[in-house]
């Protein structure tokens, strides 16, 4: 009657061991790690509520970007006490990691998946789909590992490159090869050495301009003009784009510009026919531009709400 209490706990040792060894092979990477609970995506680390002020967290909450570690005989102490899988601060560990998602009963037919979505972008930034470290999600989408370009600090993102397209930067984590859902296991389909982030991907990625520079409130003539201004330089530099990175160009002077269409300074139609034609000039084609100027407009105008009038 004991024989299969013996065999779960041989079991659950092989699982640590198993879990222990991803995590430390890891952090041989560079990739600072720390536990999620077992079976779940879920950080396994205390809330600030229940912080007890001591240990790492002496000078305050250590939340688990903090926390996260390549400490072998910190990782070794954690994974001793039960089968957690694997989180990946991608933040610290200096990586960008591109989530391609798969589809889901409730989206609409004829909706690309991550994969798809991310090979047309290769194609349409003429380049060839990037020969870097991947991992095979649990629900079979893929999480292609890069590292940020020195000195750079991106952000995670959500759908900005494209429907079911997320990035995993500072702010984020993914859960490791090594790790298991319910839905299945986290598996690596090449050796782990991570490339370099491509430029592209880079420009695409990198954060819209901030407005400081222009007026706080819209004072009558003067917003409009420094729009113009901007607007003319936007077009001048996606014009003057250099082959590979031309695409990239319009989709960043879209963003930029999106701001001044959400508050009421240029019209978008105005905004789309000076880029139209600046993309067009550089080679690309009429339906490449239409298609990147829809979509990093409608993301700026949304993120960008309509300012008030000085009173």
């Amino acid at each position: 009657m004991t024989q299969p209490t013996l065999l779960r706990r041989d079991d659950n040792r092989s699982l640590l061991l198993d879990l222990l060894t991803a995590a430390l092979d890891a952090a041989e990477h560079g990739w600072h790690v720390f536990p999620l609970l077992p079976g779940t995506k879920r950080p396994a680390l205390h809330g600030a509520r229940t912080c007890t002020r001591t240990g790492q967290c002496a000078s305050g909450h250590q939340k688990w970007e903090q926390r996260a570690t390549t400490n072998p005989d910190r990782i070794r102490a954690a994974w001793s006490r039960a089968p957690f899988n694997i989180g990946v601060a991608t933040g610290p560990s200096g990586l960008l990691v591109v989530d391609l998602d798969t589809l889901k009963a409730e989206n609409l037919e004829g909706t690309p998946d991550g994969a798809t979505s991310f090979a047309a972008l290769c194609e349409r930034a003429r380049e060839a789909t990037p020969d870097t470290y991947r991992v095979r999600t649990a629900r079979r989408g893929e999480h292609l590992y890069f590292t940020q370009p020195p000195g750079v600090r991106l952000h995670s993102t959500k759908g900005r490159l494209a429907e079911k397209i997320d990035t995993r930067g500072w702010g984020g984590y993914v859960v490791a090869a090594g790790s298991a859902l319910p839905a299945g296991p986290y598996e690596p389909l090449n050796a782990p050495q991570a490339a370099p982030l491509p430029s592209w991907l880079h420009t695409i990625l990198q954060p819209a301009p901030k407005p400081s520079q222009a007026p706080s409130v819209a004072v009558p003539g003067q917003s409009r003009g420094y729009a113009d201004v901007a607007l003319a330089n936007e077009a001048r530099n996606v014009a003057s784009a250099q082959q590979g990175g031309r695409e990239a160009a319009l989709f960043r002077a879209a963003r930029a510009l999106g701001r001044f269409v959400a508050w009421g300074d240029l019209p978008r139609h105005v905004v789309e026919q000076a880029l139209q034609e600046a993309g067009e000039s550089t080679g690309l084609p009429a339906s490449q531009c239409r298609s990147t100027l829809r979509s990093a407009l409608d993301w700026s105008i949304a993120h960008n709400p309509a300012r008030r009038a000085a009173a």
